[in-house]
Formats: structure tokens, sequence, C-alpha cells
């Protein structure tokens, strides 16, 4: 198993309509992280840390029309193969903005 280190970017709101951006709501936001934690332990991962890395940081360019972005930062260890099944599930979140996934030495 290798070691893997993901940045996940997640909307750091819930709607885009009003004029001013509601915050996520925690008990969401630990749902989320939850959620993010979970497909990394549903394909055969283990996750030594993860804990959310930055409140609404400024993007550097708009992702889906959203200027910042909460950043949550996920270590574990994972077979190779299924990263691109990781990567894959973070896509079909509809709460995720961007995900990198790097390997560790």
């Amino acid at each position: 198993m290798n070691k893997y280190e993901a940045m996940v970017i997640i909307k750091p709101d819930l709607t885009e309509t009003d004029s001013v951006k509601p915050d996520l709501p925690e008990e969401q936001r630990k749902a989320l992280f939850q959620q993010i934690n979970d497909v990394v332990t549903k394909n055969n991962g283990s996750i030594s840390q993860s804990g959310l890395w930055q409140e609404r940081k400024k993007l550097f360019f708009p992702i889906n029309k959203y200027n910042e972005g909460v950043y949550y930062l996920l270590n574990f260890a994972s077979p190779p193969l299924v990263i691109k099944d990781i990567r894959h599930a973070y896509k079909l979140n509809e709460n995720i903005l961007r995900v990198l996934i790097t390997k560790l030495e």
C-alpha cells in the first residue's frame, strides 16, 4: 500500500441564490468530512490523518462561480489501483469543487 495525500476543496456555502451566502452548517460540514473519509475506507484504504486545513480561503481563480473554498486535507494509505475509484467518487459529490491526490514518498 502506498501513502497518499489528498487536498479537497469544498463549497463554502449552501446556495448561491442569496446575496448573503450562508456558511455550511457545522453538522453538514461534519457529515461531508465523514463522506470524504468513508470513500477511502470503503476502497480498502486506511486514514492516518485528516482535518480542516483552511477555512474559506480565496481561490486564485473561480471554480464553478465560487471565489472561496474550504480546504480539507487527508493523509491515507491505499492500494495504487483504487486511486482512480476514489477520485471518481469525489467527482460525483456535488459539494466538492476540486481534488488533488498526490503520492507521498
